[in-house]
Order: C-alpha cells, then structure tokens, then sequence
C-alpha cells in the first residue's frame, strides 16, 4: 500500500509542480499589474490634478465639511460669581498680537482664579514708542459686556481705605513661569491673590499653557479672541475703506511679509545681504537673542529662513497667478532696501500697502499699535492670505486662526523646508521643471484654510479646530451646535444669580437693621 501511494504520489509532483509555477506567475504578473496601475494613477493623477488646478477657485472660501464657528459654552457654566478672590492685574508684553494672546490667557487665568480681571496694561516698548494702551486699540466697553457671563472686569484697580487715608490696592508682583499649567493659577497664584487682596503679573507672555484638556477653556479664550476684542471704531472704519479701495477692482489677497531686521537675525539668515548688513544684523542678533552658532544653508534647508521677496513672487507666479492680482503687504520696514522689492515687484506690479491705499489720518501712528491693528484686519478681510514666515511670528499665526474661524477664509502657507532646495537649485542653475516643482509642493495639502485638526508646532491661537467648532448635524455628541439661545439662557442664569444675591443683601441689611434697632431701645 505504502508503496503504491508513493509511486501515485511520484506521478502528480509534474502536475502539482507545473500548476504551482503557473499559479506563480499569474501572482507575480498581477502584483505588477497592480502597482504599475497604482504608480500610473497615482503620478498621472497628481501630475494632472496640478496642471489643471483652477486657481481662481482660491479666492473662494475653504470647504467648510459642515463645520461653522461656535465659541458659545456647551455645557454647565455658571455666571462669575458676586463676590471674586481678588484682583488680577497683567502687563501684556510684545508685539499686538502676542498682547492679544496674553489677554485671552487673563481672561482663562481670572476664570479659574475666580478673580475679577483689571483692565490688561499693554506694555510700551521701544519698537512701538505707543502709548495708547487698551482703550485707544481696544472697544473697552464691549469688551467688558461681552464676558459679563465669564468674568468681571474693572477698568482699574479699586482705591482702599486703611487707617483713615484712602489710596489704591496695592498689588503683589509675581513673575509667571513660562507656559504655566491651569494648577500653577489654582495654587500658588491663588494663595498669594486671597493674601495680598490684588496681584500684578509681569511679564505676561506665553504665561499660560496654550494646550489645556478643558474645551470650556479653550472656547473661552475664542470667545475673547474673536468677541470681546473688537478694535476701535476709528480701526474698523479705516480698515474698511481699504478693503473696499482694494477690492473695487476685483479680489485681492494680502501677503504678510516677514522679511524685518528682528526676523532675519534671530532665524540667523544673513549670507544673502552686505557685509555692512551682516553686521547689523549680527549686532542685533548679540543684544537680543541668545548666543548661537546659526549656519545659514542649514537653517534654510530645515525652512527656518524667512522667504525673500522674489521668492514669494515666484511662488505665487507658480501657483498661476498672474500679474493683474492685487496684493496688499503687511510688513513692518523691509531690510535691505528696494533691491529685494524690485524682482517681486517686476512680478507683481499692483502690490499696496496701508500707506499707498490708506487715509493719510493713519499715518500719524502708522508704526504703532494702531498701523498694526489695521494691517491685521485687511488681512483678515482679505480674499486670500498668505504668511510667509508662520514660525514665531504671533501676526501670522493668531490670523491663520482667525481667517479659520471667520468662515474658513483661504490661507495659503508655504512649506519653507520642502521649497528650500528648489529654490537652492534654481540659484546654483539647475532649474529645469522649477514651476511644476514648485506646485507640486504648494498644492500638495489641499488644505487651503479649511478644518483640519491641531499639529505641533500650531496652537489654539493658530487653529482652534474643533474646540472652537461645531457640526448642525453632528454624528458625535460633543460636535453639536448649542441651542441658537444660548445667549438668552446666560443672560437668563446671570439674572436670576443677581436677584439671589440682591435677596442675600436685602435679608443681611434687614437683620443689620433690626439689630441696631435693638440696641436703641
């Protein structure tokens, strides 16, 4: 038997061994089918999807995916209560938008603290010689009504009677760590508030960890951010006029343009200018920033030098714009003089900026807060917008996340480190196929200013998404809108907590009353 299943055995193996090699083939034949049909597709695909982009469609929003802003609270929150710890005096230092950010984290910080918020000192430095403060930027008074349900503010800290003279609250200096957690204001800064009555924390940049896991925190600081700071009257109504001066022909975009002395010698790119230049910069780079070795090429190839001029227009041109677009520049004064305007400007001709377009009543404190503040809002009501160096700069990263929240507004932001080489091989001549490179890199994302979730290095400040968002028809149930009467049920809440505490001091008043009648008789 045994044999003879042997010898049966013996006659299949050229019929199995046949089967099997053809079997064997076939697979190998429709794995190469397959990613030759995978390479085909996905190469002539993305090679047609680049050629073909319809760049007009840019001046469109962003597609929403059925998201729409929406800052409002969504859960339990109750109004501040009537009585608060203390009071919480900040100092917002720097530029305005990162004393922007600085009062969304007092606002978070007197929330938590339940500490009554005076009004936020901007601080005076030498770069913006303004002394305008937060009433000549800022609308105080709707500021104040529009975080009634949040916190209380007073315009300045209250004066105190004590041994029968009357002076002002005098509060206990604190130097915040940097990026502080939720705790460190529940704690110790808390502690020292109930103590002092009153504290002044200074410096207050980046003093409040921006990544929170409290949605409620997060909405909050939207709601000052994109609510309670409105700009002056005065800001919006030039702002206005400028926009509509820019967009009487057309669309336009606006290009924040980060090529400053300050940029240029803390990134450490500095081989393309002067000698005399280079020491300037290299100067400035001494007194400002810390000591350390920066090697331009390297610096470039990671993307952490700032885009040129000309490097912006040959995007731009790349993209397939062409030189009929209007272009308004928010920038402070350009280093190195017009020969780095010159090539962008052969480009693009139609290139304007708050003082080419501007009412000549701006150019009174055009360097100042308030040339700043309305820098921010043209491009904020800009078509498209366009940073070209998002990295620490707080004017481009706070209105990223503000065109998103206004209606995904399109924001169109250059990848610095995949475009550097390209740019490094035109310079050294080897150009060929420079344009389709170029947007293959710029159209690669797809993104444009739409809903996208949160990446290092982005912050709530730069993309608020979805704490900051919600869905009409939400599958999850933290994505739903909340009701449309969200406002009237505050209000409602905040008046029935006034009445209690009306009734509260009624009562005490009246036994206060009774009591001193008692002791008359």
């Amino acid at each position: 038997m045994r044999s003879r299943l042997g010898s049966r055995h013996s006659k299949q193996q050229p019929w199995l061994k046949g089967l099997s090699l053809r079997l064997g083939i076939a697979v190998v034949v429709l794995v190469i089918c397959v990613i030759s049909l995978f390479f085909s597709f996905g190469f002539t695909n993305s090679s047609y999807s680049v050629e073909n982009i319809d760049v007009d469609k840019l001046w469109r929003t962003a597609d929403s995916g059925g998201w729409r802003s929406s800052s409002a609270p969504r859960s339990d929150w109750p109004p501040p209560p009537a009585e608060s710890n203390g009071y919480l005096r900040v100092r917002c230092n720097g530029g305005l938008n990162q004393q922007r950010s600085a009062i969304c984290n007092a606002v978070v910080a007197a929330r938590i603290m339940n500490a009554t918020l005076v009004l936020p000192e901007l601080d005076t430095n030498s770069f913006w010689r303004d002394e305008s403060g937060f009433p000549g930027i800022y609308d105080v008074e709707h500021f104040i009504k529009t975080l009634r349900y949040d916190i209380h503010i007073v315009k300045s800290i209250p004066e105190v009677s004590s041994k029968g003279k009357t002076k002002k609250l005098k509060a206990h200096q604190i130097r915040p760590p940097r990026d502080a957690p939720l705790s460190w204001y529940t704690t110790f800064a808390l502690e020292k508030m109930k103590q002092h009555g009153a504290i002044y924390l200074t410096p207050f940049s980046h003093r409040l960890a921006e990544e929170i896991d409290e949605p409620e925190l997060q909405r909050l600081r939207c709601r000052v951010n994109y609510h309670a700071l409105r700009f002056k009257p005065y800001i919006i109504e030039i702002s206005r006029e400028i926009v509509n001066r820019l967009r009487s022909q057309g669309h336009f975009m606006s290009i924040h343009l980060r090529f400053e002395m300050d940029m240029l010698a803390f990134a450490g790119c500095i081989d393309i200018f002067t000698p005399a230049e280079q020491k300037i910069l290299i100067k400035y780079r001494k007194e400002n920033f810390a000591d350390k070795k920066l090697v331009y090429r390297e610096r470039r190839l990671i993307g952490k030098c700032p885009l040129t001029p000309e490097e912006v227009g040959l995007i731009l041109r790349s993209m397939g714009f062409d030189n009929s677009t209007r272009i308004y520049l928010a920038s402070g004064e350009l280093f190195g003089g017009d020969r780095f305007m010159k090539p962008f400007r052969a480009l693009f001709p139609h290139l304007e900026n708050h003082s080419t377009v501007g009412p000549e009543k701006l150019e009174e404190n055009a360097r100042g807060l308030a040339g700043s503040a309305v820098d921010y809002m043209v491009c904020l009501l800009s078509d498209v917008f366009i940073p070209t160096y998002d990295g620490p700069s707080n004017f481009a990263n706070n209105l990223m996340g503000h065109r998103l929240y206004y209606g995904f507004r399109t924001t169109i932001t250059p990848d610095r480190k995949a475009l550097a080489p390209i740019f490094m091989d035109r310079e050294e001549g080897k150009g060929d196929g420079f344009e389709e490179r170029v947007r293959k890199v710029m159209f690669s994302s797809g993104k444009f200013g739409g809903p996208h979730k949160r990446v290092r290095p982005e912050s709530v400040y730069t993309n608020s998404w979805p704490e900051c968002f919600c869905q009409v028809n939400a599958k999850n149930k933290k994505d739903k809108c909340p009701p449309n009467n969200v406002v009237e049920l505050l209000e409602s809440r905040l008046h029935s907590e006034e009445l209690d505490e009306s009734d509260e001091n009624r009562t005490a008043n009246d036994s206060s009353a009774g009591l001193a009648e008692d002791s008359l008789i």
